[in-house]
């Protein structure tokens, strides 16, 4: 009930009277002095007096204005005045010009470049807002992810400074600090992750033509939520620019570990292929029906080359009401081989030296943005995202004979492992949205947004096989420790999310050096998560009942007639209090909050503080076969208030100083708490924590901007964390390895420095005609060296004994799990001036060592003996390129090339010779992802 009168309340504010305009930004450059910037020259909207000057940089912005057709005029002393006819301004978009002005001669409108985008798209916009913003926060809009070649959300992160990606997880880590301490959001909304084992949504399913820009805010602000330390990762979607747009787009390409020989054509996919239709599976059988109604060998997958295909299309109808529409269908290919190893108190227990991986993947998008101008004081926007992936993986170890898990077999028999896993997860999500702002009278504005998400998140047919064999015989058993090691499996995962905001903004002051500014408002989220496993086994009567003829026939012995004949028997998980054979749990998350602020300029100085009250409720309970007893619950509460302070002081047109001041929460996630243990492809285990609690964190930033011309920064910034509690991911005492999440400290810190530059290296250059000739070349290069500790506690009961420690071989101190010390990223961009450009990008990022999983001890009472070391994610350098060529106003040709060095990714860990007693680095995982190579076509109508 609450929900609907929330969204009612949102719904009914859209008859309220309101206003949005649109803005005029550009630069300006001074012909007579080899186009440097012209500072302080007039900026004026003919025929009225809004107006403005350009910065020591030469750029300007003239906001607020009403939409409609005006003639700009650009005046210097001394120098010739240019009026520019017939620019549009349309409400909630920026138009960008840029004019070259001289003394001497007039300038050719020709030599004027007019673009009309969404706001966020405009690189000029983007530094204008990064320049004036009180708060630390750096974008990235469309118009740069095209020139280097970004292709998804993702990647685009990964280009703004102090931020990487994990190839082994995913994640992305902002300034050290992975998942958990990130949020994500889609036009300021909360959006769902597409994996159990995730908090936020796995970027790279926005694919770039979907965007208009990424944005990190690197400090709080009490109107976002409190759940987040290193930062909010906001997605801002696109909306139609200008009047119409019809463009189409295809591509083509291969990965080079996927071409060789051997690989291309025998490829393997999974018997669900035979289910699946564009991406989308359908199976009306039960899991159980599967057993012996489906088949269990790997089909091959030909011709698996990558392609994709999008349309974008929009229309402005009536001046009141534009459209926009862009649809995408992609599939993928992706080989791995390499070594996995586990180690168990310093002792080898797995070993897996042909380790394989197939990937084929399937993503269809689409999203619809309508806007809606009742008249020019009234905007509605309802922005509906939907995806659907299909990710199909084969993986097999120990096709070539040299596999060895140490509960399976004892050497002496001359048998060795092989384990094949077939696995297809369907991520379907919807995401629908309306968002509105208004301007109440002159100093009055309202902004409020509602927003539904859907997410089915299923493996809904996972098939495993364990057998042991002998490489020089015929010889192949069915695995012998366990009811399940031949099965198939189903698991599903429903969320239903709610979320909405309501923010107001009154301008108490509003002159050219005051200002003061009252924000006030409340939102509200809830997340309900659903989700169900069911394991279905195949055991045989007794050992070698049952013979498979060989390891790629497994599935002959799949039979009705065996199970008829009392040879196999089916295994289930035992039952739930619903009197289902499943395990489950059901998570709640409901987030209520308040806040404040106020924003305070004098001259140079800006001054923005705010509270924020925020209450999350999180129940989590669970009903689990292998827990004795095997139901539970885990229910918190937390009531805080998290003050911010941000503080900007302008020394002068090209420098700033800022600092940030806060205080967050980092919650725990439904999967870290739920005890559910979920069983990787190489037989790893990751279970939940039903006593994890959240951490609390400070920050403090610091940063100098400096601006030397129109489009170059350079920028140094200082940074430190302060976390109780912190959350890491740690592998649990037990023969079993298991890794969990724990409070594992009672403290951690991070201290940071951040540099960042972008530079203009070469810029063309004009001749008296106004033509341009030459090229362009700049470059962009961010370093972050951090430095971060946390402690290792140890927990005793109320008589004094030892209960568990984290605490091993003297160590008592430890780095930050996913924290690397130094990350890199560039990109150096040439293109030509001119009429069809020809374009080149390469950018790269590196991160140092991180470690993926903290260390152990194993016995806590011989902690120097027996311990599980860290595992450590070995640093690597990632390069993509692009090449493009345009020919004319329509067509764009596009050569990218991605992971162009394909580097080795690998994990190490510290191990203890029992002989020798001498540590050293052995690698327990290690592959390659394969180079990408594409070739794309765009033409636009």
């Amino acid at each position: 009930m609450n929900k609907l009168l929330i969204f009612t309340f949102l719904f009914t504010l859209v008859n309220v009277t309101a206003q949005d305009t649109g803005s005029i930004v550009g630069t300006l450059t001074d012909k007579e002095v080899n186009d440097e910037p012209l500072a302080f020259a007039n900026v004026l909207i003919k025929g009225t007096t809004k107006g403005t000057t350009s910065d020591f940089d030469g750029l300007y912005e003239i906001s607020g204005v009403e939409p409609g057709i005006y003639t700009i005029s650009y005046s210097y002393l001394g120098y010739e005045t240019v009026e520019i006819p017939n620019v549009e301004v349309i409400a909630g978009k920026v138009t960008t010009i840029d004019v070259p002005l001289s003394a001497s001669q007039g300038v050719s409108l020709d030599e004027v470049t007019v673009t009309t985008v969404a706001r966020k798209d405009s690189e000029t916009a983007l530094l204008l807002d990064q320049k004036r913003a009180v708060e630390i926060k750096e974008s990235i809009g469309a118009v740069e992810l095209a020139k280097i070649g970004v292709s998804d959300a993702a990647t685009a992160t990964t280009k703004i400074s102090g931020v990487t990606s994990s190839e082994a997880t995913g994640d992305v880590f902002v300034r050290g600090l992975g998942d958990r301490y990130l949020s994500s959001t889609l036009n300021g909304l909360p959006v769902p992750s597409d994996d159990i084992d995730k908090k936020n949504i796995n970027l790279s399913l926005f694919p770039t033509r979907v965007l208009q820009n990424v944005s990190i805010s690197k400090t709080y602000g009490v109107d976002g939520s409190a759940d987040q330390a290193s930062g909010n990762i906001n997605i801002t979607s696109r909306e139609l620019a200008g009047s119409s747009e019809l463009a189409v787009g295809v591509s083509g390409g291969v990965n080079s570990n996927v071409a060789k020989s051997g690989v291309f054509d025998n490829f393997k996919i999974s018997q669900n292929s035979k289910n699946t239709t564009f991406g989308f599976y359908d199976q009306s059988l039960t899991t159980q029906q599967l057993i012996t109604n489906q088949g269990w060998n790997t089909l091959q997958q030909e011709n698996p080359m990558d392609y994709s295909m999008s349309i974008t299309a929009g229309k402005k109808i009536a001046e009141q009401l534009s459209v926009f529409f862009t649809a995408s269908h992609s599939r993928s290919f992706e080989h791995r081989e390499g070594l996995f190893r586990q180690f168990r108190s310093n002792f080898i227990d797995d070993t897996i030296t042909d380790a394989t991986t197939y990937q084929k993947k399937i993503v269809n998008s689409g999203l619809l943005d309508i806007t809606y101008l009742a008249n020019a004081k009234n905007k509605i926007k309802s922005s509906t995202f939907f995806v659907n992936k299909l990710d199909e993986n084969v993986f097999e170890g120990g096709r070539n004979g040299e596999a060895t898990i140490f509960e399976e077999t004892s050497p002496s028999e001359g048998l060795f492992q092989f384990i094949r896993d077939q696995n297809t997860k369907q991520t379907r999500l919807l995401i629908t949205q309306l968002i509105g702002r208004h301007q109440i009278g002159e100093k009055n504005t309202l902004q409020w947004a509602g927003g539904y998400n859907l997410l089915n998140a299923d493996e809904p047919n996972r098939i495993r096989n364990e057998v042991n064999f002998d490489p020089d015989g015929t010889l192949v058993q069915l695995g012998r420790n366990g009811g399940f090691q031949q099965r198939k499996s189903n698991q599903k995962i429903k969320d239903n999310e709610f979320s909405a905001y309501l923010k107001d903004e009154l301008k108490v002051i509003d002159e050219e050096n005051r200002n003061f500014k009252l924000n006030f408002g409340v939102s509200y989220r809830n997340k309900e998560r659903d989700f169900s496993s069911e394991f279905v086994g195949v055991e045989e009567i007794n050992t070698n009942a049952v013979n498979p003829t060989s390891i790629d026939n497994l599935g002959a012995i799949f039979r009705q007639s065996y199970f008829d004949a009392g040879l196999l028997e089916i295994n289930l998980l035992g039952s739930n209090a619903n009197g289902e054979r499943k395990d489950i749990y059901l998570g709640t998350l409901d987030s209520k909050a308040a806040f404040f602020s106020f924003n305070v300029g004098l001259d140079q100085w800006n001054f923005d503080a705010g509270l924020r009250y925020q209450r999350d409720e999180i129940e989590v309970t669970y009903d689990i076969g292998n827990l004795s007893p095997r139901t539970g619950e885990s229910n918190q509460d937390y009531s805080n208030f998290y003050p911010s302070l941000n503080v900007k002081y302008t020394i002068n047109d090209l420098h700033a100083l800022r600092l940030a001041v806060s205080r967050t929460i980092t919650l725990p996630e439904f999967k870290e708490i739920a005890p559910f243990s979920y069983v990787s492809p190489t037989g790893q285990i990751t279970r939940g924590n039903p006593d994890l609690i959240a951490s609390k964190d400070i920050n403090l930033d610091l940063k100098w901007e400096y601006f030397p011309s129109a489009g170059e920064l350079i920028s140094v910034a200082a940074f430190y964390k302060d976390i109780s509690d912190p959350i890491n991911r740690v592998r649990e005492r037990g023969s079993a390895g298991i890794f969990s999440y724990f409070n594992s400290g009672e403290k951690a810190e991070i201290l940071g420095l951040e540099a960042e530059t972008k530079l203009d290296l070469v810029k063309p250059t004009f001749n008296d005609d106004g033509d341009a000739s030459g090229y362009n070349l700049n470059m962009v290069l961010n370093v972050t060296r951090m430095w971060h500790q946390q402690d290792l506690k140890e927990i005793y009961n109320e008589q004094g004994g030892l209960l568990r420690s984290f605490q091993y071989k003297g160590i008592t101190e430890t780095d930050l799990q996913g924290a690397s010390d130094w990350i890199f990223n560039t990109s150096l961009n040439y293109d030509t001036a001119g009429d069809n450009p020809f374009a080149i990008s390469l950018n790269a990022n590196y991160a140092s060592d991180k470690i993926y999983s903290l260390g152990v001890p194993t016995d806590q009472t011989n902690r120097d003996i027996f311990y599980d070391d860290a595992i450590v994610e070995k640093g690597f350098v990632v390069l993509n390129a692009q090449i493009s060529k345009e020919f004319g106003e329509h067509l764009k040709v596009s050569l990218l090339g991605n992971n162009l060095l394909n580097p080795e990714i690998k994990q190490t860990q510290l191990v203890r010779n029992p002989v020798t007693e001498i540590e050293q680095e052995q690698t327990v995982s290690s592959y390659s992802t394969g180079m990408g190579i594409s070739l794309g076509l765009n033409y636009k109508f």
